[in-house]
């Protein structure tokens, strides 16, 4: 069994099963490749979650949408944009999951402007997770639904590898992006290896022809750059 990083419970599923689990969820049949849009999907169903959304964050502020589900995860994302403040934001710069399962009776009161208006939109529980490669920050993950209660083990632990799914596809993305620019919506997050049960520890996502792992290496640094030097105001996908 392993154990939820934050949480102290143990999970009945490895680490390396969990993440073949998700990632055959993501590829389904469609020749190993999957898109931005499914990657959401996947994101909100195995949380069971009314709503997810993928923000790209650089020097503490949102930069970009890399997908949402529905208008549910699209306010949420929009309201941090404009707000600058809510779970998304906070598991970026805090660099860890935000949990807040109850916004109508939190336990402390932390988003003064953000949670009236997602309450009035009736958002009841919001969950952030940091997007990371490495020690890279990338933006985060968001969660939410109309209803509050927390997330099980199960559903956090889907979460980190999906937020750490989420990353790898959105490091590819962007390292093939032009300086100054960020990725072209519409376009395939990732594909992975046909032998993706057995190469899934080693994590070689593919976009276009181009390893994750080199991007690790050299790209890092230049996705960073590219999402900070991006012209103009949060963009949507």
């Amino acid at each position: 069994m392993t154990t939820v990083p934050g949480r102290g419970e143990p999970c009945v599923e490895a680490g390396a099963e969990r993440r073949t689990r998700l990632v055959s969820l993501l590829v389904g049949g469609a020749n190993n490749a999957f898109g931005t849009k499914r990657l959401c999907q996947v994101c909100a169903e195995v949380t069971a979650m009314g709503g997810a959304g993928i923000m790209l964050m650089a020097d503490d502020a949102p930069q970009r949408s890399l997908c949402t589900t529905n208008e549910m995860s699209d306010l949420i994302e929009q309201l941090q944009y404009a707000l600058h403040e809510g779970p998304c934001v906070d598991a970026y710069r805090q660099d860890g999951p935000v949990i807040e399962p109850d916004l109508v009776g939190p336990g402390t009161f932390r988003w003064l402007a953000f949670s009236p208006a997602a309450i009035e939109a009736g958002v009841r529980a919001v969950f952030g997770f940091p997007l990371k490669v490495g020690a890279v920050r990338l933006g985060a993950l968001n969660l939410c639904r109309d209803r509050p209660g927390p997330l099980d083990d199960d559903q956090h632990a889907d979460a980190l590898v999906m937020a750490d799914i989420a990353a790898e596809a959105a490091l590819v993305l962007q390292a093939s992006a032009a300086r100054g620019k960020l990725a072209p919506k519409n376009v395939v997050a990732g594909k992975f290896r046909s032998d993706a049960a057995t190469r899934l520890g080693t994590r070689e996502l593919i976009g276009g022809d181009q390893l994750a792992y080199g991007a690790r290496k050299g790209g890092e640094g230049q996705a960073r750059t590219r999402l900070s030097t991006s012209s103009g105001g949060p963009e949507r996908a």
